[in-house]
């Protein structure tokens, strides 16, 4: 596959509609050496597809064997694929995995409709799965990704075969002063990049940001050369939670900017038979703060389903 062909029709220069877009072919490119730069320090995949789906084509990635009901990732905000690097080998260890680059997010899938509700991301979700070729799967997200793992669970839980919600945003609880400076600081692309760095940092629990980690500096370019248009979705209601059917487990962030992790907790505990758990050393970045755990909690969850 050639680096041009690994980008699924990017959309650069400003739309009349509310999708995502680089603003010019320079920060395209810019970014695009970022994504290439964190591919190259992730496990070489198996398998790379492109699934066309309603709001835009998606690029994907299976890393180990196919074969088995394979947990499928799902990044968070401003995030694709390469944010996985601490979790793929341990993940892949034990299980066949599917990373996906989510629609309307920077990565090297495109968005051509707008995105207006949880249907609508659940949509392009199934459809994924569907076009993988997966009858069932495990989602497995991060922050925003875990919000989209819900809406799936909610409005298309067909394909799933359970839930995995890490540190999951505006999704059990309101979000936090502090993320919502965040969230409106990421939308600003002349920000300095020093105060980017240090909302990364908040992000993770006050870590310095190190510019010479390739996932690192993917993000910060997502922040910076993409244009999100994102809809911040509804929370789901007591009697959305209390009517899920797929099997969840929860895992907060005590030391989380996002929300309050112990009233997050009690409304994900709404959810029958949820397997909630809060990690008091953990941050907003817990996925990269505890990849082995995360493996073997995963493992011993599925292997009780």
């Amino acid at each position: 596959m050639t680096e041009d062909a690994l980008f699924l029709a990017p959309l650069i220069g400003r739309p009349a509609s509310k999708i995502g877009y680089f603003p010019d072919r320079r920060a395209f490119e810019r970014f695009a050496t970022a994504y290439r730069a964190g591919l190259a320090v992730l496990p070489r995949p198996d398998a790379i597809a492109a699934v066309s789906t309603p709001f835009g084509p998606v690029r994907a990635y299976r890393f180990g064997p196919g074969g088995t009901t394979p947990i499928v990732l799902l990044a968070g905000r401003q995030a694709s694929t390469p944010m996985w690097a601490s979790n793929l080998p341990s993940l892949m260890a034990r299980h066949s995995v599917w990373s996906v680059d989510s629609v309307g997010e920077p990565g090297a899938s495109a968005q051509y409709r707008e995105l207006t509700d949880g249907a609508d991301q659940a949509t392009w979700i199934s459809e994924t799965l569907a076009g993988l070729g997966l009858r069932r799967a495990h989602l497995l997200g991060v922050s925003i990704g875990a919000n989209l793992a819900v809406q799936t669970a909610l409005h298309r839980p067909d394909r799933i075969a359970s839930i995995t919600l890490l540190d999951p945003a505006n999704t059990f609880a309101p979000l936090s002063p502090k993320m919502i400076v965040v969230s409106l600081g990421s939308a600003l692309p002349c920000m300095p990049g020093k105060l980017r760095d240090k909302l990364l940092s908040w992000i993770s629990g006050g870590a310095t940001v190190d510019a010479t980690v390739p996932e690192g500096r993917l993000i910060a370019a997502g922040m910076k050369e993409y244009r999100g248009a994102q809809p911040l979705l509804p929370r789901p209601t007591e009697d959305q939670l209390r009517g899920l059917t797929v099997p969840v487990l929860a895992v907060f962030a005590g030391r989380s900017i996002v929300h309050d992790p112990a009233k997050a907790a009690a409304s994900a505990r709404l959810i029958p038979g949820a397997q909630v758990e809060i990690w008091p050393e953990a941050s907003h970045a817990i996925n990269g703060e505890f990849p082995d755990r995360i493996a073997q909690r995963v493992t011993a969850f599925l292997a009780d389903l």
